[in-house]
């Protein structure tokens, strides 16, 4: 079939299987330009099909030469209709770690449920004994609570008081202003059960009551600050309060894996174009901005970027992890830099649909969507036929 992107709001409901390959190649091909990293040998990732869940699988195969289990929930192709793009993400780095030599096997479910836990550990005991690196990149707006039932959504929403800012929509590139009305506790209280530590708490539990997790085993999970400008709306709203749980929580695990000399951290990262980070408004207008300084200064990343530097500059330097003064790791430590964050408040004060080509780079915001899906690449033919019916592997 000829697949085209068909767009709905933030969301593009087709993906295109080579084109997913081809970004999928992209990041092996840095990984691996990059040079080796002495890391993590058996790595499970917790949502490692899009984002930095699969720069994550990436850089922990291809640059520390690691086994790799990935988790995800991704829907699969049918005849006539195209899979998610984490479905073809995943096929395509399982065939290229099959040709590295490297052992990659993934399962698709519900990551929240004790049955996908369960389904993995057992998959580690046979397959891999034990791990000893655990990435945790979960980014889903609900969450059926395993043990309750209840379904949860989480929401974007400030705490305390109405927000009006200015946002994009990235399509059209027409600047406008944005009201979103406070959030009540229930949403708050949501947003923490769909997005805080409770389900990274449990995986760790159940894999260490398995006898799963290796001696010195490690866990990441990734979080976001940002600046000022979206302060109300993401650190200081409901998102905010998810991550600080978060944050709460990899003391609580770190506690618990003392005895196995485990660690737990959580990594600050850079703003980057994800499907998570679409939604969100007022993002991808300080996205924009930040895009072009940072391109103009040379330390632009995307997520594959991100993870190699992360891996090979703060998790395994063979010296202890560097933190801030809240135990977590900063690896959006370019981005928050003094000279950009004053530059992009000054840009604000006049940003507008007329202004923005000038001031900012929404193609390349445009271009970091688009490629989530597999379009946008010079290397694919978009006018020709494509096999939709792309399996993964180890999924039969």
């Amino acid at each position: 079939m000829i697949i085209e992107p068909r767009m709905r709001g933030f969301i593009c409901l087709t993906a295109h299987p080579e084109g997913c390959a081809q970004n999928v190649k992209n990041q092996i091909d840095y990984v691996k330009s990059k040079g080796k990293i002495h890391g993590a040998k058996k790595v499970l990732v917790i949502g490692a099909s899009t984002g930095f869940g699969l720069a994550s699988r990436i850089t922990s195969a291809f640059a520390c030469d690691a086994a790799t289990i990935g988790v995800f929930f991704e829907k699969e192709p049918s005849p006539g209709k195209t899979a998610t793009p984490g479905w073809y993400n995943s096929a395509a780095f399982e065939i290229e770690a099959e040709k590295a030599g490297l052992y990659a096997k993934s399962i698709n479910g519900d990551a929240f449920s004790d049955e996908i836990k369960q389904k993995t550990i057992d998959l580690i005991k046979q397959d891999l004994g034990q791990v000893d690196l655990v990435i945790y990149s979960l980014a889903s707006p609900v969450r059926m609570h395993p043990k309750t039932g209840v379904l949860h959504r989480s929401t974007l929403k400030p705490i305390g008081a109405k927000f009006t800012n200015k946002t994009v929509d990235f399509h059209s590139g027409v600047v406008s202003d944005v009201s979103i009305e406070p959030a009540t506790q229930e949403d708050i209280d949501n947003t923490v059960v769909v997005m805080g530590g409770e389900d990274w708490s449990m995986w760790m539990d159940a894999m260490k009551k398995a006898g799963v997790l290796a001696n010195g085993a490690m866990t990441i999970a990734y979080s976001y600050i940002g600046p000022e400008v979206t302060e109300a709306v993401y650190r200081k709203g409901t998102i905010g309060k998810a991550k600080d749980h978060l944050e709460a929580t990899a003391f609580e695990i770190t506690e618990d894996l003392k005895d196995i000399n485990g660690k737990a951290y959580v990594s600050v990262n850079k703003a980057l174009v994800t499907q998570a980070s679409s939604a969100i408004p007022v993002v991808p207008l300080y996205m924009s901005l930040l895009f072009k300084i940072m391109k103009k200064d040379g330390t632009h990343e995307g997520c594959i970027e991100q993870m190699q530097r992360l891996y090979a500059d703060r998790l395994f330097t063979g010296s202890s992890i560097p933190t801030d003064e809240k135990g977590r790791i900063r690896i959006d430590d370019w981005e928050m830099r003094q000279q950009y964050q004053d530059e992009i408040a000054e840009l604000w004060k006049s940003i507008s649909t007329e202004t923005l080509a000038e001031n900012g780079d929404l193609e390349e915001y445009r271009k970091g969507f688009l490629n989530l899906f597999g379009f946008g690449f010079d290397t694919i033919d978009y006018k020709v036929d494509a096999n939709e019916m792309v399996m993964i592997p180890s999924i039969k």
